[in-house]
């Protein structure tokens, strides 16, 4: 099999990795401690996703801190890391989470790097972030989410404190996403890299409807250093999510007819507040189809309030609660060890690329 090589800016930040570099999305709240560290002792690198409220960070990060100290005996890929780094990331959303408390839990744990992620001041709140955060922990490596050209055109023109790496999220991504101004990962992400090519130091990753070893060879074709997953990380057992929940990313398929981007569920759920252009990626059940046919949002939010009640129940086609994924939910047909996920991806990828250099 064709050999896979780490740029030496990953092999040097995260010593622990193995090629292709494999990233665990930080998916606000399903994305906690012992999901985060079990990608990185899988070879990857895992993200912690931001809290409720910012202070509840700190808990997740004690609990990997206590996970990875229990692991550095035992796991030689760990005992390259110079404690008190965490081989792993930690995940902000700018508009909702607040600097001080990020700033101050990031100099006490000292993660390996923080994403940055939906500002409500576009460049300025980024440069804030990445100067506060660079102050406190040196060793943490920033991560800026874009999702539009535009975006990667303003980091040149406007940003004053330049990224490690750039995460480019392409439209079939889950979660929240660029509603109106996105574009599929195929297209973006070649010219997001020739608006960066100037910045050679500045590493680029592949995000938005990857979930197997298929769609991270392709993104390594395209130019990317490494590739992030979030959906295919729902089924992992490690994610804090409810059994309903992940069913519906294992039963689902056909993500263009069975997936949408919509606002109703944050209005439904009270988490209002984004800045203008993100809109979050849902597995459609029936609360969007009675909202699309009419039904009143009072009627909604009283039908979706009792299915909070309900249990596992509250999701599913018939069901009405939030069920955000990506467009690629139909490449997922089981529920594996987040460590056996990442393993899966890279052996695929090598075998992808050898039948590739194979001429088959």
């Amino acid at each position: 099999m064709p050999q896979l090589l780490l740029s030496s800016k990953i092999a040097l930040s995260y010593p622990w990795v193995k090629a292709p570099f494999v990233v665990g999305a930080p998916m606000r709240v399903m994305s906690g401690a012992a999901l985060a560290v079990a990608v990185s002792r899988a070879g990857g690198l895992g993200f912690i996703g931001p809290s409720v409220k910012t202070k509840d960070m700190a808990a997740d990060l004690e609990e990997a801190s206590s996970i990875v100290n229990g692991l550095r005996g035992s796991l030689a890929a760990f005992h390259n890391i110079q404690a008190p780094v965490l081989p792993i990331g930690v995940g902000f959303q700018l508009w909702s989470d607040e600097i001080e408390i990020a700033a101050s839990t990031i100099r006490k744990f000292k993660p390996c790097a923080a994403w940055l992620f939906a500002p409500r001041n576009g460049q300025r709140d980024l440069d804030d972030w990445s100067r506060r955060i660079r102050d406190a922990s040196s060793q943490t490596q920033i991560w800026v989410q874009i999702g539009t050209v535009d975006e990667a055109k303003r980091l040149l023109r406007e940003g004053s404190v330049l990224p490690d790496v750039v995460v480019v999220q392409g439209a079939e991504a889950g979660g929240h996403g660029r509603a109106d101004d996105g574009l599929g990962l195929m297209t973006l992400f070649p010219e997001v890299a020739d608006v960066l090519a100037p910045k050679r130091e500045v590493l680029l990753c592949a995000a938005g409807g990857i979930a197997d070893g298929r769609g991270v060879a392709a993104a390594l074709c395209l130019g990317a250093s490494g590739v992030v997953m979030g959906t295919r990380f729902l089924a992992a057992t490690e994610a804090r999510i409810a059994a309903g929940y992940q069913g519906e990313i294992v039963r689902a398929t056909n993500g263009a007819v069975s997936t949408t981007r919509t606002l109703l569920y944050n209005q439904l759920r009270g988490t209002v507040g984004w800045p203008a252009g993100y809109s979050p990626r849902t597995i459609i059940n029936r609360s969007f189809v009675e909202s699309q046919e009419g039904r009143p949002f009072e009627e909604l939010q009283e039908l979706h309030d009792k299915a909070l009640k309900s249990g596992d129940a509250g999701w599913g086609p018939e069901g009405r609660l939030a069920t955000y994924a990506g467009a690629a939910i139909g490449l997922i047909h089981e529920v594996k060890d987040a460590e056996a996920i990442v393993h899966d991806v890279q052996e695929e990828v090598l075998r992808r690329f050898a039948l590739a250099q194979n001429g088959n």
